[in-house]
């Protein structure tokens, strides 16, 4: 690959990398100038008085309080069965290639302290 042939190729990574970087800038810069971020955070405190004044109903009216009830979930739980499938062949495979490791090393410390 000659020289110039190189340099039009970083040249254009480089444009693309800049360009990516520049649109996630404007990407943020817009979010924050709408007050997306003040939205999420008002959205976040409106849940948490309607919370509060479930918690204070239940507790005049006397019913079991259980503290899980009022909490909101922080992590989505994205589990299905093929995720649970996938999760479990990977520590099986993980399993066996460990014990294949394992085997391996011993054959040769074996070997070597012959």
């Amino acid at each position: 690959m000659k020289i110039e042939d190189k340099k039009k190729l970083a040249t254009k990574i480089c444009w693309r990398v800049f360009l990516a970087l520049f649109i996630s800038f404007l990407a943020l810069y817009v979010s924050q100038a709408t007050g997306y971020y003040e939205y999420e955070q008002h959205q976040k405190v409106v849940l948490t008085n309607e919370k509060i004044k479930q918690f204070e109903k239940d507790v005049a009216d006397g019913k079991n309080i259980d503290i899980k009830d009022y909490m909101e979930s922080k992590t989505p739980d994205y589990k299905t069965k093929i995720s649970s499938f996938g999760l479990q062949l990977s520590k099986d495979l993980g399993g066996v290639v460990q014990s294949g490791l394992e085997a391996t090393f011993e054959f040769l410390n074996s070997i070597m302290s012959e």
